[in-house]
């Protein structure tokens, strides 16, 4: 059965796909998002997300008023000041960001879950589930054919890749786009931030986000996401809908990632448990200041979670069509700045003021593209930049962050403090 819509089929209902549908939706185009899970809980993801200026901008322009007041009301409190510190605590450097005039420009801590509650309401309309995307052709008048696994096809004038790493439609569209795998494991876990847990750790990690160097081969990220002075609903955007440690977007922890090459982990790292992983860890930094162990230690199991790490290789320009992608169905980076994300939703802005700007849809396409892998794949190299000193051999290699600091000396909105 084919079904001919007069619009522009989104192919993937992940953070970018649907703040590019809220955007279009808000502008009054006709837009229907096709997505493979069958219910909207069926792939949660438990952990706290950084929404950079970048993001809140795209946010705050793509949602209708009353969902970025929603937005707004359910993030955390994660602190900014960004610390650098070693094994032992000793705070190497600290990144001061102060607060921002407009929280459009400003950075927010929000949960995985909480956001996508914010981006899937009043979408019911919109998002289509359990459509599981297959391939796509041309039709002789230029319009595309979407065909599913369901045996359907739907038909658009314009349809976008926002189908994540694993695009299907990259895949077709532009074969020779790879995305490899780093050779760089990280484990992440959630430490829940009690008024007695909160006691146990130095200030610093309760603080605001921080990035731990010790001399080699080993690196952690923890930052805190705070709800504790956050009124959230029983139902609705902000509400825990599932059970379970992993999937309570209500509590107060922080969030840690422990990341290291290939080698440092057993070998069967991907086939352990919880308890597993986090005993794995244990021995990995078991020289290291106890409050980061205790950090580890009292983490949930059911928090604790195996996360490879891939990235998208950049390529060459490619000729503007009426099919074309964002997020990381073309750039995926590693999680190792925190722009992942953020890099998706900027895509949706861009593109949502392109595909609504009344021109012509290819040449709004090229000019999208043009634009977007510019900053894309600026943000791939970097963040792979970021993975590879993470997990580095040399501390002094490692401290990379120094070239950066120079650059936020020169930022009237930011200040740096070096500590020897």
């Amino acid at each position: 059965m084919t079904k001919t819509t007069n619009d522009i089929a989104i192919i993937g209902g992940g953070i970018g796909g649907l703040c590019l549908a809220q955007g279009l939706r808000k502008a009054g185009r006709d837009v229907t998002v096709y997505e493979r899970d069958r219910t909207p809980a069926d792939r949660l993801q438990g952990y706290r997300v950084h929404i950079d200026p970048h993001g809140a901008r795209a946010l705050h322009d793509c949602l209708p008023e009353h969902l970025w007041r929603s937005f707004l009301d359910t993030t955390g409190r994660g602190g900014q000041d960004f610390g650098f510190l070693t094994e032992r605590l000793d705070l190497l450097a600290l990144i001061e960001t102060p607060e921002a005039g407009d929280p459009a420009d400003d950075h927010h801590s929000v949960s995985r879950i909480t956001l996508r509650q914010v981006l899937l309401a009043g979408m019911d309309e919109v998002v289509r589930f359990g459509k599981t995307y297959e391939r796509y052709e041309r039709l002789p008048g230029g319009r595309v054919r979407l065909h599913f696994a369901d045996g359907t096809s739907e038909t658009a004038d314009v349809a976008v890749a926002a189908d994540g790493g694993n695009s299907r439609v990259r895949r077709q569209y532009l074969p020779h786009a790879e995305r490899v795998d780093t050779r760089i494991t990280t484990v992440a876990g959630k430490f829940p931030l009690t008024g007695e847990t909160r006691k146990l750790l130095a200030p610093r990690l309760v603080e605001g986000p921080n990035n731990v160097i010790p001399p080699k081969g080993i690196g952690l990220f923890c930052a805190p996401h705070d709800l504790s002075d956050v009124v959230l609903p029983d139902a609705g955007i902000g509400a825990t809908e599932q059970e379970g440690a992993l999937m309570d977007n209500a509590g107060s922890y922080i969030l840690w990632a422990v990341g290291a090459a290939a080698g440092r982990f057993p070998s069967d790292v991907s086939e352990m448990s919880g308890d597993q992983l986090k005993e794995a860890v244990a021995r990995m930094i078991r020289s290291w200041h106890p409050d980061l162990r205790r950090m580890i230690d009292l983490s949930h199991p059911d928090t604790v979670s195996l996360l490879p790490i891939r990235t998208s290789i950049p390529i060459g320009p490619w000729p503007a069509t009426n099919i074309t992608l964002l997020g990381d169905a073309i750039h995926s980076m590693t999680p190792m700045r925190g722009i992942g994300a953020n890099t998706a939703l900027r895509d949706a802005r861009l593109l949502c003021r392109a595909l609504t700007s009344g021109g012509d849809p290819i040449e709004a396409i090229a000019g999208y593209e043009a634009e977007m892998r510019e900053y894309g794949f600026a943000a791939v190299r970097d963040s792979l930049r970021s993975a590879e000193q993470f997990v580095g051999d040399s501390r002094v290699a490692r401290m990379g962050f120094k070239a950066f600091l120079r650059l936020v000396q020169r930022m009237p909105s930011l200040k740096a403090k070096v500590f020897s």
